[in-house]
């Protein structure tokens, strides 16, 4: 039998109006009541793919994030529908292209994990989690030609001291890699 979830009430200002504060070709913000807070625009979503080969390394890209103002280490991910003529992609489709072009790896299948949340008290943009299986390396990667992405291929279970190498060198951290490193295991099966 399931057990009853607890769940919290509303928020005083979740009736209020949504004013758009400024938009962008990306980005909107927002503010509702008190509450002033960041979105996609345009409805654009995004997919982040977990990427384990079946030598048990995790594929990692890092690049230059602007907003952070420095390099940060990732998950491979990208934006589904913002090429042109795709306005109906799946997030699927999505995260095998991305994949590819990121990392130079091709996935046999894409599993859907679900829709997720990284910062929902300040960014109302959602992910769709995709697992990658049946990995096979078809190029270089490294992204678009506005983009210069660099793969990582790491072992799993020196993922931990990887992340803390990197943090020492500086470099910004991914959120979406802690849940790697707390996974345990759950990632791995086909």
């Amino acid at each position: 039998m399931a057990e009853n979830i607890e769940v919290p009430g509303g928020d005083a200002d979740a009736d209020k109006p949504e004013e758009i504060m400024w938009q962008g070709r990306f980005v909107t913000t927002k503010r509702r009541g008190r509450w002033e807070y960041a979105s996609r625009s345009r409805g654009i979503r995004a997919a982040a793919i977990i990427a384990i080969d079946d030598e048990d390394h995790v594929i990692l890209v890092s690049q230059y994030r602007v907003p952070l103002g420095r390099i940060c280490l990732e998950i491979p991910a990208g934006l589904i529908g913002d090429d042109e003529g795709k306005s109906g992609e799946s997030a699927e489709a999505a995260a095998g292209r991305e994949l590819e072009e990121e990392t130079g790896y091709r996935a046999a299948r894409m599993e859907n994990l679900g829709e997720f949340y990284s910062s929902p008290g300040m960014v109302s943009e959602s992910f769709t989690l995709l697992r990658a299986h049946g990995l096979e390396k078809v190029g270089d990667g490294g992204g678009t030609d506005s983009e210069d992405i660099v793969v990582h291929r790491v072992p799993r279970s020196g993922l931990a001291e990887f992340v803390a190498r990197w943090r020492a060198m500086g470099h910004g951290v991914d959120v979406r890699i802690a849940m790697l490193m707390a996974s345990d295991g759950l990632l791995t099966g086909e």
